[in-house]
């Protein structure tokens, strides 16, 4: 399994402004290139995938190579499925660490926004060029832990399938299963007609990282109980 680690990072300075909601008025633009500068330098962007395939399906679970992976989302995305691809995507432990070592709160806000920003940047990389290498025209992806449905110890069967890949682009699971270094993903990506976002299926209004609003007739679709 090849690590994939030529992976460009290229952040825009005007949507660096808007998501920091720094002050154009006040040369935000430009604050916001010194800090791209700054991070680029600190971005050490990896990765490792491969295909796999769905050997059974029963009413809440999937078995994909052995493992068995328990989630009616999951179980509901997959159903047209037979190949899915388990992958681990990282940024590195450097922004990390210096985010750690400053006693800036607001410097720290900037740092820690810049890797989440950089490593979704580098997620969609890598699902395009998956979709360019697999001949899927649409790749939609979960991430255990990204849901109750499909809670964070699912991370365990998921590294299972790797093998020892993860260790390879220095990540590992934590005790309580979190990846260190944090600026990490992981999840399957599988072929779908249409774009799949967990957040959907949140109720959590005050999520920092929320991406699209609730909809509750995805708690229907997917026979969840709703919050």
């Amino acid at each position: 399994m090849p690590v994939v680690d030529s992976i460009p990072v290229d952040l825009d300075p005007n949507h660096v402004v808007r998501v920091l909601r720094l002050d154009r008025r006040a040369g935000g633009e430009e604050q916001a290139r010194e800090l791209l500068a700054e991070t680029t330098l600190l971005f050490r962007p990896r990765a490792v995938y491969r295909p796999a395939f769905v050997e059974d399906k029963s009413a809440d679970a999937v078995t994909i190579e052995g493992r068995v992976f328990r989630s009616r989302v999951l179980r509901a995305n997959l159903d047209p499925v037979f190949k899915v691809f388990p992958y681990v995507i990282t940024i590195g432990p450097e922004l990390e660490t210096a985010s750690g070592r400053s006693d800036d709160l607001l410097r720290r806000f900037y740092l820690e926004t810049l890797a989440d920003l950089a490593l979704e940047a580098v997620t969609a990389e890598i699902r395009t060029r998956l979709a360019r290498e697999s001949g899927f025209a649409l790749l939609a992806s979960m991430s255990p832990g990204s849901l109750a449905d499909w809670p964070i110890t699912e991370q365990v069967p998921l590294f299972d399938l790797l093998g020892g890949a993860p260790a390879e682009i220095g990540v590992r699971l934590s005790d309580s299963l979190l990846m260190l270094p944090l600026k990490s993903v992981s999840g399957l990506f599988f072929p779908s007609a249409e774009t799949f976002i967990s957040c959907r299926l949140c109720a959590r209004e005050s999520c920092p990282g929320r991406k699209a609003p609730p909809d509750p007739a995805g708690w229907e679709r997917y026979r969840l109980e709703k919050p």
